[in-house]
């Protein structure tokens, strides 16, 4: 296994896949066997909470960032070997948060899975500086589009500032017959290239659909380089991680016998409510 398991997954700008990327690494490694939590760190903006489809009165990390919850309180199972820490939405509840108390947070969750994901925000704050320095390392997301990589470079600088270190790009909506050298675009921004993810229709579709596009359309590209990319950061198999199309048909049914993940906090939620939630929480794709 990789050394590096609290991963921060970032972005210069919001609607480049950041979301995307983040519930379909953490999805590829539970499918695995990996106990995965991925945590919304975007306190100004939370759009994981839909993804546990969430009551007004649910308990979220704002209310353990305000100091009146524990993090198990705030943990809710998705499936097997994945939970989330879901961000409120309410402009109180943010107010009332101290984005330090993140540090303990994730040193709670580091002990008790084997990958973390934070869902960072987009922008220039002390909530989105901190997870950068936090993580073990810093995966950047970006779209070709000239606009969202100069902002990387934005992040890039802050993740330097705050003391964390970036483990490469990822590109995402990636075109076969394009011009644009996806190689150069991580040249140009001095930090190795990690992945491309292919503009797949299937991508927008999982998303309405309300499933992690790895598991609704585990055969295609973009399913399979998200998959690769899981592998690679994990130093472990995935199942097929091959980006063809045709070659990627593994099927990845073998890791539902898994053993689910413990915890007396963790709330399963109901298939059909997660249905329409990944909806709302993959809205900055």
């Amino acid at each position: 296994m990789s050394h590096e398991t609290v991963y921060a997954i970032a972005s210069g700008k919001g609607g480049v896949g950041k979301t995307t990327t983040t519930v379909n690494l953490g999805t590829a490694l539970a499918q695995a066997g990996e106990r995965v939590a991925i945590v919304d760190a975007d306190l100004g903006m939370a759009n994981l909470a839909g993804f546990v489809s969430l009551t007004p009165d649910s308990t979220t990390l704002h209310d353990v960032l305000s100091g009146n919850a524990s993090i198990d309180d705030a943990t809710y199972r998705i499936t097997d070997n994945i939970v989330a820490v879901p961000s409120g939405t309410g402009l109180d509840e943010y107010a009332d948060t101290s984005p330090e108390g993140l540090r303990e947070v994730v040193a709670d969750l580091r002990e008790r899975f084997d990958y973390v994901f934070l869902d960072v925000g987009a922008g220039v704050s002390h909530e989105t500086v901190l997870p950068l320095g936090l993580a073990d390392a810093v995966v950047l997301v970006s779209t070709p589009e000239p606009a969202a990589v100069h902002d990387s470079k934005k992040t890039l600088e802050l993740t330097e500032r705050a003391g964390g270190e970036v483990s490469g790009l990822v590109v995402t909506r990636t075109r076969p017959d394009s011009d644009v050298s996806y190689e150069e675009i991580a040249a140009r921004l001095e930090t190795p290239l990690l992945a491309t993810i292919p503009d797949d229709p299937a991508a927008r579709e999982s998303v309405y659909a309300g499933t992690p596009l790895v598991v609704y359309e585990p055969d295609g590209p973009a399913a399979g380089a998200y998959r690769q990319l899981a592998a690679d950061l994990a130093g472990i198999a995935v199942a097929d991680t091959t980006v063809d199309a045709d070659a990627a048909a593994e099927s990845e049914t073998a890791d539902s016998d898994d053993e689910t993940t413990e915890g007396s906090a963790e709330r399963e939620a109901a298939h059909d409510d997660v249905s329409s939630a990944i909806t709302e929480a993959e809205s900055d794709t």
